[in-house]
């Protein structure tokens, strides 16, 4: 019988360590550089102080942003991953002070959002369209279950039960209630993770009445609008699809609005089709994923072309310099990705996954884990650097809540299986069939393609091990304890091992990874006779720093020439430790031009020698400019 409930089940990022020179050292600066540069920030920013409730209008910005309650709640799920894996005494006291002090200024009646109790108490869920109460919600009920979780205490998640509690009173469709939704999705993927961590239902049935009636007619957002003294028709983005409520979700067909709301409501609707065995969800889902992967992706796995929007606009439309590309977008895409996974062990879901991991999501912090990239834009003349902070500061504490989880995207087990997604040095402790497996990662992934498995066993086991076979990789050797294997991918794009593993056992898996020239779909206007460079599940760029005076938008390749004579080279004490592409190019010649705007004459070209470094890693240097697409022939 086919179902829409999932079969794989994700390993927690708790059963997996790092011992790598990708992830660990990121990990590590996480957890030493950004997690406090995060806290002094929201120390100064106000976002602690608030919980005390005594802050008074008008308050200097940005204390009383309508979503400044989710930093300080995203921050409280990055330390309480942390402390999950490391242990810290002194971080544990600051987490659960803050806990505490956001449990404090709950009122009695459950409500719980520090601008609507001291600010606007009159206005309190009188504007879900625009205002930000539910997102905070969502963000704050994450943070209570990790912070459960990751220290026992129910302080927190009781405050977070009881608000759930209030809203559930408040939502639905039951006589004196209101038919309303968040503008902002988030709540809805919460309400299932509190669902999981109290095993009450009530909460479960909160989501899917809000994925339910969102988009419902007539329309609550009208209604609502009307109730205040609004006309529906002065909302500034003209169409509900920048908050995906312009139909009810099973009627959508197209990825629109706002980019990091899609994201998490598509999350929470992949959820809801596993617990609800709901096909029509799933099938939303897929019908989504098709139109945003084959139309509306960067190749870095960002998503969002508009700043206006923040979100997207029509398909094909990917303009590299003035992309927006939100570090939370690609979050959400790996998050919905991983759902998806989840479902069937489908490789196309873990290649996308990869791909936003290790370019779009990583290029939003620096390596020394203090300045962030809100935007992520595919080419800069120069202007675009990561901050310390922002004015909407979404980003920073999203950033750290997912390097601090990443362990959870390795690995996914069945009864009879184990599913490798993603390679990394690193040792996870799974159970298969109610026994105790340790696989070890020894790998240079991504630098290189070759990855060893070393199987400890209590005792001898049948099951199958699934190795992820990359998109981008079109040649691979696997053997077994030093005996070839001749294994062909299956219809999800796995490679699937079954037999009796034995304790001891090693699998080495070979995948071939040279340098690729990409080009995009000829629709995209914005890149035609452009071409970019790839290597393994990394996007590469050009740096100005790299390249002199030059303009990097002078720069052509010849396909054929470079990729005949370019050259992979790792080098470790470069950018943390990459590994850099060398390779032919030609430049436009200005010499004899004389200050000329015009001219008859064709420019002349020269040759110049192109270093590449993954995209991941620009903007760590002197400023300059950036670029990933080039001009190409």
């Amino acid at each position: 019988m086919i179902t829409a409930q999932r079969k794989l089940t994700p390993l927690s990022f708790t059963r997996v360590r790092f011992q790598d020179n990708f992830w660990a050292p990121r990990l590590e600066v996480n957890r030493k550089a950004t997690i406090p540069h995060i806290y002094q920030k929201l120390d100064e920013t106000g976002r602690i102080s608030a919980f005390d409730l005594q802050f008074t209008r008008p308050v200097p910005s940005p204390i009383v942003e309508i979503f400044g309650d989710s930093d300080l709640a995203k921050w409280i799920e990055a330390a309480s991953y942390v402390l999950m894996n490391d242990p810290d005494p002194q971080l544990e006291a600051q987490l659960n002070q803050a806990a505490e002090k956001v449990a404090k200024a709950q009122q009695p009646d459950g409500y719980l959002n520090t601008h609507f109790i001291v600010a606007q108490p009159e206005m309190r869920w009188k504007n879900l369209r625009d205002w930000h109460e539910m997102y905070c919600a969502g963000h704050l009920i994450e943070g209570a279950v990790a912070h459960h979780q990751a220290t026992g205490q129910n302080t927190l998640l009781d405050a977070l039960a009881r608000y759930a509690d209030h809203i559930a009173a408040t939502f639905g469709r039951e006589p004196g209630q209101k038919r309303g939704y968040g503008g902002h999705p988030e709540i809805e993927l919460a309400l299932v993770r509190l669902y999981h961590e109290t095993n009450n239902p009530r909460y479960l049935e909160l989501a899917n009445y809000l994925i339910d009636e969102r988009g419902a007619q007539p329309h609550y957002y009208d209604a609502e609008a009307r109730a205040r003294g609004d006309a529906p028709e002065r909302y500034w983005a003209k169409t509900y699809e920048y908050c995906q409520a312009h139909v009810p979700i099973r009627e959508q067909e197209k990825v629109v609005g706002h980019a990091v709301r899609a994201m998490y409501l598509y999350s929470a609707v992949a959820d809801l089709a596993h617990e609800k065995n709901d096909q029509t969800l799933l099938d939303t889902c897929y019908r989504l994923w098709d139109n945003l992967i084959n139309k509306r992706i960067y190749l870095t796995g960002g998503i969002g072309p508009s700043g206006h929007n923040e979100g997207f606009t029509e398909d094909y439309d990917l303009p590299d310099e003035t992309a927006y590309a939100e570090t939370c977008a690609t979050i959400g895409l790996v998050m919905w990705n991983h759902r998806l996974l989840q479902f069937a062990g489908d490789r196309r879901f873990a290649d996308v996954m990869e791909r936003g991991l290790y370019n779009g999501f990583l290029s939003g912090v620096s390596l020394e884990g203090t300045h962030f990239l809100y935007e992520n834009p595919l080419s800069s003349a120069g202007s675009r650097h990561r901050e310390e902070w922002f004015y909407c500061p979404c980003c920073p504490p999203n950033v750290s809540r997912t390097l601090a989880s990443v362990g959870k995207y390795v690995y996914s087990t069945g009864d009879e299986d184990v599913w490798v997604h993603l390679f990394a040095g690193s040792t996870a402790d799974l159970e298969v069939g109610g026994k105790a497996v340790r696989i070890q990662q020894t790998t240079h992934y991504p630098w290189e393609g070759t990855v060893a498995f070393d199987l400890k066993l209590e005792e001898a086991q049948e099951f199958s091990l699934r190795l992820r076979l990359p998109g981008w990789c079109q040649a691979y050797h696997l053997s077994l304890n030093g005996e070839e294997q001749a294994v062909q991918p299956d219809s999800s794009g796995y490679l699937v091992l079954r037999r009796q593993w034995q304790n001891g056992d090693r699998l080495v898996y070979e995948m071939e990874m040279p340098v690729r020239l990409v080009w995009a779909n000829p629709a995209v206007r914005q890149l035609q006779g452009r071409v970019a460079i790839e290597r393994g599940p990394l996007v590469y760029c050009l740096e100005g720093v790299d390249h002199g005076d030059a303009a990097l938008d002078r720069i052509a390749l010849d396909a054929q020439a470079f990729g005949a004579a370019c050259k992979a080279e790792y080098q470790p004490g470069f950018l943390g430790g990459v590994t850099v592409i060398h390779g032919p190019g030609v430049m436009i010649d200005d010499a004899d031009w004389d200050g000329s705007l015009y001219s008859t004459t064709k420019p002349q070209q020269k040759t110049v020698e192109v270093l590449a470094v993954p995209y991941c890693v620009w903007d760590n240097r002197a400023p300059g400019e950036m670029r990933v697409w080039l001009r190409g022939w």
